[in-house]
């Protein structure tokens, strides 16, 4: 890393509506983007605040989007009212052991995953580490692209509520859990957008660049 020299120090930066590269000095009045307007910005301005507003919007939302019911199925015999994890049991139990790990992975051990990768970036950038910068850009990167896929319980209810529903012989309908946990994908998904990752390489610039 020494011997280098960031875009930053060169007054380069680029704009985070359409990613054009462009000039602006440090010393000067705000710069607009020549090609979309958008106010320039050497950093992502509250960046960080943000984020962790989401993360911890996340973090409580967590805990009834697993405890409440996610999904309730009903049928002329048979009435059953799950949560994800109880979901994830029954599946087991009955073998579909392939679907039953899909849904675990997708819809409980990823939320959670990236809610600790974001919090252990944020804790990061605070303290200002050099440590592994590259190995915590490629973090991520991988939550980033990851994050999409914990909608898949929200696809399932939705799909089974599509094919199931056979007037009054069965019923396939979205419990309250739902609503909490579409929130904690979506807050996620934000969090992961407000962050800035360029945060991370800043302790090994010898030059602090704000607005």
């Amino acid at each position: 890393m020494k011997g280098t020299t960031s875009a930053a120090a060169r007054g380069l930066c680029s704009c985070h509506v359409c990613r054009l590269v462009s000039r602006k000095s440090r010393f000067s009045e705000p710069a607009h983007c020549p090609r979309c307007g958008a106010t320039l910005h050497f950093r992502k301005p509250g960046s960080l605040q943000r984020c962790w507003a989401l993360v911890i919007a996340s973090y409580i939302l967590y805990i009834p989007a697993n405890t409440l019911v996610m999904m309730e199925t009903g049928s002329l015999l048979t009435y059953r009212r799950d949560t994800i994890v109880s979901g994830v049991a029954h599946l087991w139990k009955t073998g579909s052991w392939l679907i039953a790990v899909i849904v675990f992975i997708a819809s409980v051990a990823i939320p959670l995953l990236k809610l600790f990768s974001l919090t252990l970036l944020l804790f990061s950038v605070q303290r200002r580490s050099a440590s592994r910068p590259r190995q915590r850009t490629r973090l991520y990167r991988m939550v980033e692209l990851v994050g999409r896929w914990s909608m898949l319980d929200i696809y399932v209810v939705t799909l089974l509520a599509a094919l199931v529903q056979l007037g009054s012989m069965a019923t396939v309908k979205a419990g309250p859990a739902a609503v909490a946990f579409g929130s904690v994908v979506v807050l996620t998904m934000f969090a992961t957008m407000e962050f800035d990752p360029r945060l991370i390489w800043d302790p090994l610039q010898k030059e602090e660049f704000h607005d």
